[in-house]
């Protein structure tokens, strides 16, 4: 049995005497409450939801562990003359996301990093030298590097690398249970549209099994009985190559395709806001790609990059993001394609890894297709990002085109592994750092050590 499962009934929602708990905060009464309901008789589709959300409950306790004054010190460290008050506005227009706890607002763990995008409490923090091995792909000003693929990708239609990555999972000691049978997945690079030619070049052991290049989550998996504790790793190499296409310059068919269009609850639904909203920004037109188009500058023209909790404790991934304007990139890229879906557009998920020379960062992005020319790709974190940068090039480029600093693991949003996992994953819906479970349960992150080294990168003429 996969647990993850469950997921996909959760969209059915709490029982209100337990919404309000949740919502409260009270989350040891919600859990009591949950369990005797699972004692008793229940529809199947109810019960696998109540499960899926037992655990989310379990788990939201641990994103939001930091009272206002103990975030507040937090801010302090680095802005000693940060007030609450300032703390308070920040919480009440959505950039430091808290919930409560027994009836108190706690911040939520990733408050600091979305506070720290704020341009004017950036400019009040301590200058200090930066290892750009350790920056985020929305930290590091990447605005040349970006702009030399834009350039090239224009001039010869495409641009191709060579990429070479070591992934290594540790579990860490107090964690590490000896006798244990244990069950690891890393990512690997998936066969698409952008990527060939992969190949893997090591292992620190000779692995159990790697699924298919094609999987939707496409990974290398060891079954070990562990005395001792060690590390599994790969090495690969794959061909990225970034096509180019001008939008605007695509005439669609009258007619298009209805595949890919479906929703996949829990988050790609089509709710009363979403369709409202798809309904508002499409107001008069008929063309696919103008309608991608109109949900593409919606999401980065008004949603602000945000760090979220883990993507276990969220619900309703896309309605959320286009209700509060904020989230990372996933979210919104579940945003848009959502409206793209909602449409009739045939739009899916594409995730993996920020892959420039010396820097490795995880990241999601969109596709979505026009026949007769097909696939085109959307990524409204990085347009988002040149929004705010007034880079109307690289605004431009990310509707329709990405760049070759990628890796691409997973093709489907929501995929089983191969073999499946038996417990909750860190992550139920996407997979770029890998899982590890025991014969009992799947392990947390904060349990497990994960280490990506970039090992060269060449650029192809």
């Amino acid at each position: 049995m996969n647990q993850n499962h469950a997921f996909s009934a959760s969209g059915i929602g709490l029982p209100e005497d337990i919404q309000h708990l949740k919502e409260t905060g009270q989350f040891d009464h919600a859990i009591r409450l949950i369990d005797q309901r699972l004692s008793g008789e229940l529809p199947q589709c109810m019960r696998r939801n109540l499960e899926a959300h037992r655990e989310i409950i379990a788990r939201t306790a641990k994103e939001f562990r930091y009272t206002k004054e103990a975030g507040l010190a937090r801010v302090q460290e680095k802005i000693p003359d940060f007030t609450m008050e300032e703390l308070e506005h920040y919480m009440d227009n959505g950039r430091a996301t808290w919930h409560y706890v027994d009836g108190q607002p706690y911040l939520t763990n990733s408050f600091l990093g979305t506070l720290h995008k704020e341009s004017e409490i950036a400019a009040r923090l301590p200058q200090e030298p930066q290892d750009s091995q350790k920056l985020s792909h929305e930290q590091m000003d990447r605005s040349q590097r970006l702009n030399h693929a834009i350039t090239i990708m224009q001039e010869k239609g495409s641009m191709s690398a060579r990429i070479v990555h070591r992934h290594t999972i540790r579990i860490k000691d107090k964690a590490f249970v000896p006798g244990e049978t244990y069950r690891i997945w890393i990512p690997l690079p998936a066969k698409c549209l952008q990527q060939s030619d992969i190949q893997v070049l090591a292992t620190s052991s000779e692995p159990t099994s790697i699924s298919p290049e094609d999987a939707g989550q496409r990974t290398i998996y060891w079954e070990e009985t562990m005395t001792e504790n060690h590390p599994f790793w790969v090495e690969y190499s794959y061909r990225h190559t970034a096509p180019y296409v001008d939008p605007s310059k695509v005439q669609a068919d009258p007619v298009q395709p209805d595949f890919d269009t479906q929703e996949i609850p829990p988050h790609i639904v089509f709710t009363p806001y979403i369709k409202a909203l798809c309904a508002e920004l499409t107001q008069g037109v008929t063309d696919p790609i103008e309608k991608a188009r109109r949900f593409y500058h919606y999401i980065t023209t008004q949603v602000k990059y945000s760090f979220v909790p883990d993507y276990f404790v969220l619900t309703d991934i896309a309605d959320t993001c286009l209700r509060t304007l904020r989230g990372d990139c996933g979210v919104q890229a579940l945003a848009f394609i959502t409206l793209c879906r909602c449409a009739g557009i045939p739009a899916k998920w594409q995730s993996g890894l920020v892959a420039e020379p010396g820097n490795i960062g995880c990241h999601d992005w969109a596709m979505f297709y026009a026949a007769p020319y097909g696939w085109m790709f959307a990524d409204p974190s990085f347009g988002g990002s040149a929004y705010r940068a007034g880079s109307q090039l690289r605004h431009n480029h990310y509707f329709g085109n990405l760049d070759v600093y990628r890796m691409v693991t997973a093709n489907e949003f929501q995929a089983d592994f191969q073999p499946q996992s038996r417990f909750w994953r860190q992550d139920p819906y996407d997979n770029q750092v890998g899982e590890v479970e025991d014969s009992k349960r799947g392990y947390y992150r904060y349990e497990v050590e994960h280490d990506l080294t970039a090992v060269s990168f060449e650029e192809e003429s």
